[in-house]
């Protein structure tokens, strides 16, 4: 009987392991604008919003940006370029494959990088410390607060 219990439960887990890299994502539903806000550091659950104001071309921006995000581990292009002018990435944690969507535009000379999970309620601070370090890639691309 307690082996058919661990049993049902690993198939569980494993179940729950295989949805979370495999469910299907719609990259319209994540590529989404985020509303113009003042610079500054926006903390929500799940997530976390920086907004910044650059001081050169957002082209140059948005390729530093890009460059760094694709140099992070397990991160890839979900839609968008660098001359569409926001571009999203989805990055998995190591272990257990959980997505988490970044997203990132220029609008004017105001750059918004707003980082979310999509699975359960808490990211740990991850998406935060994902974004401050891309961020730190900028240098001096964008302006102090």
């Amino acid at each position: 009987m307690i082996l058919r219990i661990l049993t049902i439960l690993i198939l569980l887990i494993v179940a729950g392991m295989a949805y979370v890299r495999l469910a299907p994502m719609d990259p319209a539903r994540v590529h989404q604008a985020s509303a113009p806000q003042p610079p500054g550091d926006y903390a929500a659950t799940g997530g976390f919003t920086a907004v910044r104001t650059i001081i050169a071309p957002a082209a140059q921006v948005l390729a530093t940006l890009e460059q760094r995000a694709l140099a992070t581990p397990r991160t890839r292009v979900v839609a968008g370029r660098v001359d569409q002018g926001m571009i999203t990435f989805v990055t998995r944690s190591r272990i257990m494959g959980f997505p988490d969507y970044t997203t990132v535009q220029v609008d004017g000379d105001t750059l918004t990088i707003h980082g979310r999970l999509r699975f359960g309620q808490s990211d740990l601070g991850v998406n935060r410390a994902r974004v401050q370090g891309w961020l730190d890639a900028l240098g001096p691309l964008t302006a102090e607060l």
